[in-house]
């Protein structure tokens, strides 16, 4: 049941990457109201997940200890050290199709080890509960949505076509699954992996949240969009809480 659950999140998640075909022909403006709300929604969701979903499932599994503030740091430390490789080199020959930007192959790179990590973070979830791995999934669901988008505008103004970049972007959004293999395959030897897997989760949602969006976020000085801005931020939290009164979701 584990499995089936992981596999089928896994799934949605990097089915996510696709949307971009949707929003390349947008507006310019149109399309940034669209990823103020995303990406601050977002932000909500993921600080919801990390705070009403998986610390407390944490410190119910293992005590609010030293140990587990260091697994929650070190979740901070490996999106900061992901994020540091996606930004490690910029290339100054110029963008065309027959030359693509350095850059696109770097978020490429960076973008599969982030879907990676997310493939574990939701194996890790669902062995923990099922409950838990379907807030967890919904979290990260949401934030690649906003996320997804960036990376395929990214891929096409580095000069790939649209299929071509649909299609890497995919390819990087499929290493999810090797990562929530890599999490069932293990936990079958040992059960004590979630132990370590929610509050790194924890930590990489409250980075990712803290560090990425609502930073981008405060750039927004227009007070119609920051109050829109807030209470997406509000709405995306309300959603995590409201999982806690539907049976079964804890």
């Amino acid at each position: 049941m584990v499995w089936a659950y992981t596999l089928l999140s896994v799934l949605l998640v990097s089915l996510v990457s696709l949307i971009g075909i949707f929003f390349i022909s947008a507006k310019e403006s149109w399309l940034k109201e669209i990823l103020l709300v995303l990406v601050s929604f977002s932000a909500g969701s993921l600080l919801g997940g990390a705070f009403i979903h998986i610390l407390p499932e944490a410190v119910k599994e293992t005590g609010f200890t030293p140990i587990l503030s260091f697994y929650i740091l070190s979740g901070i430390l490996i999106f900061f050290a992901l994020e540091k490789i996606i930004f490690w080199r910029h290339c100054h020959i110029p963008t065309s199709k027959s030359h693509p930007h350095p850059v696109t192959y770097l978020n490429l790179i960076g973008d599969g080890f982030h879907n990676f990590l997310d493939g574990m973070l939701i194996a890790g979830s669902y062995l923990a509960s099922i409950p838990l791995g379907i807030a967890t999934t919904l979290a990260v669901l949401i934030h690649e949505v906003p996320q997804e988008i960036g990376d395929f505008g990214v891929l096409i103004y580095g000069g790939f076509s649209k299929p071509k970049a649909l299609a890497l972007n995919f390819a990087s959004a499929a290493a999810a699954f090797i990562g929530a293999f890599l999490v069932l395959i293990l936990s079958l030897k040992s059960e004590m992996i979630s132990s370590f897997l929610l509050p790194i989760t924890a930590g990489g949602f409250i980075y990712i949240a803290g560090s990425d969006l609502i930073p981008e976020l405060k750039k927004e000085v227009s007070i119609r969009r920051s109050l829109i801005q807030f209470f997406s931020v509000v709405f995306g939290i309300l959603i995590m809480a409201g999982l806690l009164f539907i049976p079964g979701i804890k």
